[in-house]
């Protein structure tokens, strides 16, 4: 392999360092492979045929082998390890040498052929889950599953860890994280959560059913609502995309061209309004990295937790709030039409039902950690070789009705409903919750310097929340572990009684100023 033997020009401020600059000229052909991968990983979900599956699997196979080699090539690992010895180092030097130093470390400990597994199955994986989903069929996806569980288990043994074995994998998507932590948190919340849920569900404010929730809408015209209200956040259509896919996510190919998609089911049309509110914060958050960081280690977003709490801050915290509902309701008036016989009180109701539901990504505020304890249960027993996937239906189904009362009619809104076990991911939904609590207490941030923040957003002007979260939170990318970064944000580590206060207000004293 040819490396580059000239580092790229200085960056005042950002990169001056000659090591570090060096490191960064070589990386750029990592980051081309992840471009490539990134937009096949998009077109995969968006657009591909079914049949293409196996082809694209092998090719991904291929790139994130390559990726790997290239990663751990001896003459960029001393690079990395010269950069690592400089004194003198800034901020955003330092950020680039502790990522590559995980990423390393992370690739050294995972063999080569589990990388090229996992990339292969990862599309056939994606289209049987598509189908069985459809099907409402737990076996057509069961032995997919079944071989990601033992990937997951192998990639747990050679990553190592301490405690409990999955821990492993929560630190791939949350730097730090671990079992113990999420226990605190998890033992925190759900108590009260519980708590207020019977009152919330006692007093009737927040209603459990909604007469929107069984009207129909014209597609297009859902198409034009979601666009609309994509502008009004602040969504810059000449870097970023929406798109159609069976699971709502967002891509970011690039620092400028940053893709989002969600789903059209044809009523209940608050579903793809928040996955669109939803989304748009995880773009937001690519959207707003510092331009300097571009095309480096440091470009994307630190991690999986600190990722969901903002989308989370712009789903719940925003667009789950009266005053967003007002100053929506004109633009639903006009598009949808039979919203005008609900004023806007009705509509934040409606966007703000109250009651166990089977599907995730439809949960309200009160019961959605139940659903992601439910996932970290199955997750951890897994992992531990306490259960296997012939078991795992029943299990799921038991423990829905255990939290929540519920037990799914059928597999399509119960054990199929995630998209995450068939990309190969787990360790991931735990980010989640921890988004959740993140987010209320980024929410405590910005009213501590924007208190009329309810007010500008009923009077749509979102620019100064945008910029207080790239201040705080986006501008930085990477460049500081995800627990320094929520320190920094909001002056104390992750701290779950913002979310006990946050959902005490929302849900018992904001409805007796309401009504």
């Amino acid at each position: 392999m040819a490396w580059a033997s000239k580092p790229l020009d200085p960056v005042p401020g950002y990169f001056e360092d000659e090591a570090v600059r060096l490191v960064l000229a070589n990386y750029r052909l990592l980051w081309a492979l992840d471009h490539a991968s990134s937009l096949m990983a998009w077109d995969t979900e968006t657009n591909m045929p079914r049949m293409g599956s196996p082809h694209r699997g092998l090719a991904s196979a291929e790139l994130a082998t390559l990726r790997r080699r290239l990663l751990l090539d001896e003459k960029f690992v001393e690079l990395v390890e010269r950069a690592a010895s400089r004194e003198g180092l800034n901020d955003y030097e330092r950020g680039v040498v502790r990522v590559l130093q995980r990423e390393i470390r992370i690739a050294r400990s995972i063999p080569e052929e589990i990388v090229w597994e996992m990339a292969r199955i990862r599309p056939e994986a994606l289209a049987a889950w598509r189908e069985a989903r459809e099907k409402g069929d737990y076996s057509r996806f069961k032995p997919y599953l079944e071989r990601i569980v033992e990937l997951n288990r192998s990639i747990a043994e050679h990553l190592g860890y301490e405690g409990h074995p999955y821990n492993a994998l929560l630190d791939l998507y949350e730097e730090g994280l671990t079992v113990d932590v999420m226990d605190r948190v998890f033992d925190s919340i759900l108590p009260h959560s519980r708590a207020v849920l019977e009152k919330t569900r006692s007093r009737g404010f927040y209603p459990e059913k909604h007469p929107l929730e069984d009207v129909e809408y014209d597609r297009a015209a859902m198409e034009e609502v979601n666009r609309r209200v994509l502008s009004l956040l602040g969504y810059p259509w000449e870097r970023a995309r929406l798109d159609v896919s069976a699971h709502p996510f967002t891509i970011a190919i690039s620092i400028d061209d940053v893709r989002i998609t969600t789903r059209y089911e044809g009523r209940d049309f608050r579903r793809t309004l928040m996955a669109v509110v939803h989304e748009f914060g995880h773009a937001l958050y690519e959207l707003q990295v510092d331009k300097n960081l571009a095309a480096t280690p440091l470009q994307g977003g630190v991690s999986s937790g600190v990722h969901e709490s903002q989308s989370r801050f712009w789903e719940n915290i925003i667009g789950r709030s009266p005053e967003f509902a007002r100053a929506i309701k004109p633009i639903l008036d006009e598009k949808l039409g039979y919203t005008r016989s609900h004023d806007w009180l009705d509509i934040y109701r409606y966007l703000t039902i109250v009651r166990p539901d089977y599907i995730r990504v439809e949960a309200d505020e009160l019961t959605y950690n139940f659903h992601i304890y439910i996932r970290y249960t199955i997750e951890k027993q897994f992992i531990a070789g306490e259960l296997g996937v012939d078991d795992a239906r029943e299990l799921w189904n038991s423990l829905m009705e255990e939290y929540l009362g519920i037990r799914p009619r059928s597999d399509r809104e119960g054990i199929l409903q995630d998209i995450h076990w068939a990309m190969g991911s787990m360790g991931y939904f735990p980010t989640y919750t921890l988004g959740n609590v993140i987010a209320a207490q980024v929410r405590g941030r910005i009213l501590s310097e924007i208190p009329d923040l309810y007010e500008r957003v009923e009077e749509l002007d979102f620019k100064p929340i945008r910029e207080a979260l790239a201040r705080l939170i986006h501008r930085w990318g990477s460049t500081y572990p995800p627990q320094e970064l929520v320190e920094r944000a909001t002056g104390e580590p992750v701290n779950p009684e913002h979310f006990n206060r946050y959902i005490e207000w929302k849900y018992l004293e904001l409805p007796e100023k309401l009504q």
